[in-house]
């Protein structure tokens, strides 16, 4: 039995807020996937707004420290209650320190309305499914050794990175949960599956991410998600990480950009 998403996204309600339980499965290395921890707070604000036609669409979040596995809490104040659009504010905090600061925008969700306009930058550089010679994470394979969530995730990452027309790197990463669907909550964890972009100047030590913003276009069909993520500029000491995640229709669910500090080495 594999480690279910679903679980490490369930809530308690306290005083306040919520409890929940990140374990050991959903981490990269010692510390809590940043994606997963930025869905969990995606549906602490969802639940504590309690609309039933709003989802979030935009997810703003600063990350001051980061937690160990282990039980944390989320708290949450509504800011706003509007006719079209919700605001809530999410603190995720462990041991009385708050690691994780997050503004969440509730909306109506676009589903599957054809937008006017779609500049897709993934479905012409990656098939439906994944190709045969591209291996899951798993024993044997370069990331098995810190990349836990490949625990609860089939996750297929090409080696061999492309490059675009600007000349930055493109990473191309297939994932679908081992059990359970693809969700809103689950594709907005792969906004930050990849591994670091700076993998592609021979910087692979720690790149802690120091904020993140995801806009969620969609309720996803389920299916594999295809992510491909690039780059602008990596700096001497910072640099960005773009994630396109598109579903098995096509359609562009999550946009992701974070701001990450470069590894030493």
């Amino acid at each position: 039995m594999y480690p279910r998403f679903d679980d490490v996204m369930a809530l308690q309600p306290t005083d306040g807020g919520f409890e929940a339980n990140l374990n050991e499965h959903w981490t990269i290395g010692p510390k809590i996937h940043g994606g997963v921890m930025l869905a969990l707070c995606a549906k602490a604000a969802r639940e504590a707004y309690a609309h039933a036609a709003f989802e979030p669409v935009a997810v703003s979040a600063d990350f001051l420290s980061a937690p160990d596995p282990g039980p944390v809490r989320l708290t949450t104040t509504v800011q706003k209650r509007g006719r079209r659009i919700g605001l809530v504010d999410v603190e995720l905090s462990q041991g009385g320190r708050t690691c994780v600061r997050t503004v969440v925008t509730l909306g109506d969700p676009e589903h599957h309305v054809e937008p006017l306009l779609s500049a897709n930058p993934v479905t012409a550089l990656m098939s439906v499914e994944p190709p045969a010679h591209i291996e899951p994470i798993g024993p044997g394979h370069p990331a098995a050794a810190i990349n836990n969530l490949a625990r609860g995730c089939d996750i297929r990452p090409e080696l061999a990175e492309t490059v675009n027309a600007a000349g930055a790197p493109v990473f191309t990463i297939w994932v679908r949960p081992k059990e359970g669907p693809v969700d809103v909550l689950f594709a907005l964890m792969c906004g930050d599956i990849s591994v670091p972009v700076c993998y592609a100047v021979n910087r692979r030590g720690w790149a802690p991410t120091v904020q993140i913003t995801a806009y969620l276009r969609g309720l996803p069909d389920d299916g594999w998600l295809r992510v491909a993520c690039t780059t602008t500029q990596i700096g001497q000491d910072w640099f960005d990480e773009d994630h396109t995640v598109v579903d098995s229709a096509g359609r562009i669910i999550v946009q992701t950009r974070q701001l990450a500090l470069v590894p030493a080495h």
